[in-house]
């Protein structure tokens, strides 16, 4: 049973059933009634392709992890984001759908392709790696699409990110205020845009006070996960400089970092002070508690939602945020710390 036999038996078109089923004043009541009758004899419940045809609007949203090398559902940052992203368009009434890229890399990657098969009404895309030439084609058509962490264009577009300027600026005065002038820094890939940003504007804000940054104590890993941050410290102690303080473009990569300092036999934060990047839940019950830059993920999941919403009902122009970013000091630099660099 199908909207196409309920309109054969009811003897109306297709897109009369569907204007039915999707309650459209400019069918006659007459005919409604017989519509309403034989799917109620039949037992036959409107499918959501049947509802999509007259709306035009399948009530999904699409949901990708762009890049070769992406976040997936392995990174607490984007799954908090997401959360919270889910339940805004939960109350807007839209569920999402996942793309898979497994098998799509490259010029295989056929995002648009795959979102006008599924209809979905519009796109929310979380920043990854080595982004596919795909990404662009979707984000230049007429699918309204949000980036997380990633810049989007196109005229049916619109991203939010976090200020990664300023959270590196807080950092820098942060080390600055409690005495410290050697300064590292520990970076996600160096193909990573996000981690890119955070290393420009420490290195500015370096520059701001006067600080040398040493070429030795910036170091890359492969991506943001704990094994990068643990192999890049790691090559900071076996060369036998360390500063006196690093900045790591992640939590993740923070407790990695720390991990590798402790196995030497060195403190954190009297040898060495850390301060991560995202406030993970972890941060909390690390030894030492991390401290580390707030991204507010929930503000970010909930806006993206939001702005999505709009684009999707042509209620407001393309737009882009920036969300302000917050130190939250812990015991792994500047609470609890008795040893203050210079002072």
């Amino acid at each position: 049973m199908n909207i196409k036999t309920i309109a054969k038996m009811a003897g109306v078109s297709v897109s009369t059933v569907s204007k039915i089923i999707n309650n459209y004043s400019d069918v006659s009541e007459e005919t409604k009634a017989r519509v309403l009758e034989i799917m109620k004899e039949t037992g036959y419940t409107p499918s959501n392709s049947a509802k999509t045809l007259a709306t035009k609007k399948s009530n999904l949203i699409g949901v990708i992890f762009a890049g070769k090398l992406n976040v997936d559902f392995t990174h607490p940052f984007f799954v908090e984001v997401l959360n919270s992203f889910k339940k805004q368009m939960g109350v807007l009434g839209y569920d999402l759908l996942f793309f898979s890229n497994e098998k799509f890399q490259g010029d295989d990657a056929d995002y648009l392709g795959r979102c006008r098969h599924y209809q979905v009404d519009g796109c929310v895309i979380i920043s990854g790696e080595e982004i596919e030439p795909s990404i662009k084609e979707l984000d230049e058509s007429d699918i309204p699409c949000i980036g997380v962490d990633i810049e989007l264009i196109g005229e049916m577009s619109g991203h939010i990110m976090s200020d990664n300027y300023k959270m590196s600026s807080k950092v820098v005065e942060h080390f600055y205020l409690q005495g410290f002038r050697d300064l590292g820094f520990i970076g996600g890939s160096k193909e990573s845009e996000i981690s890119n940003m955070r290393e420009a504007g420490y290195r500015n804000a370096m520059e701001s006070f006067g600080l040398p940054a040493r070429t030795e104590w910036f170091l890359n890993g492969d991506d943001f996960y704990e094994a990068s941050g643990y192999k890049a410290m790691t090559r900071l102690i076996q060369a036998g400089s360390l500063p006196r303080a690093i900045f790591a473009a992640s939590d993740q990569i923070a407790i990695g970092a720390i991990q590798a300092l402790q196995e030497q036999g060195l403190n954190v934060p009297d040898n060495v002070s850390i301060i991560g990047c995202d406030d993970i839940e972890a941060c909390k019950y690390t030894t030492p508690k991390l401290t580390t830059i707030r991204q507010n993920k929930d503000k970010i999941g909930r806006l993206a939602a939001l702005m999505l919403y709009d684009l999707i009902n042509k209620q407001s122009p393309v737009s882009s945020f920036v969300v302000e970013p917050e130190l939250i000091v812990r015991e792994s630099c500047g609470s609890k710390t008795h040893h203050f660099g210079y002072f």
